[in-house]
């Protein structure tokens, strides 16, 4: 899927849309990339000199990449995070990275998902967590 494909699913777009491709594969792993530009709205204060892309933008980015998991049930519906669950940060994504984000849905109950997700850059771990979400009509 591209940027436009993506667009079908979500109601996300720039520039709160933070996945630039994704897919799922055989394992029922959705894997989605972005690539840091160095322009972005989130690096302007975060920080002068030093741009890093916070914690909570690495969070929607890997929040997005779980929806393409989701592309049967979403339609319709507005996808909402219901959680954010033991997440940790290892190591900072910068411009020119381009962030590989990697998620699967661990359960289901009703219109509720429960997803465990990371994101790496160079084969290197950024961020690992888990995510919920409730798919609101």
């Amino acid at each position: 899927m591209n940027r436009e494909d993506i667009k079908k699913l979500i109601p996300h777009r720039e520039p709160m849309l933070l996945v630039d491709d994704a897919c799922v594969n055989e394992e029922d792993v959705a894997i989605g990339h972005y690539t840091v530009r160095g322009d972005e709205w989130f690096l302007q204060g975060h920080f002068p000199g030093n741009p890093v892309v916070p914690g909570v933008v690495l969070c929607e980015m890997m929040g997005q990449t779980c929806c393409v998991l989701l592309a049967d049930k979403i339609v319709g519906t507005t996808p909402y995070f219901t959680g954010i669950d033991k997440v940790k940060f290892r190591n900072s994504v910068v411009p020119g990275d381009t962030i590989e984000m990697r998620c699967t849905i661990k359960r289901a109950m009703r219109a509720f998902y429960f997803t465990e997700c990371s994101a790496y850059v160079n084969g290197k771990l950024c961020v690992s967590g888990e995510l919920s979400f409730a798919l609101v009509k």
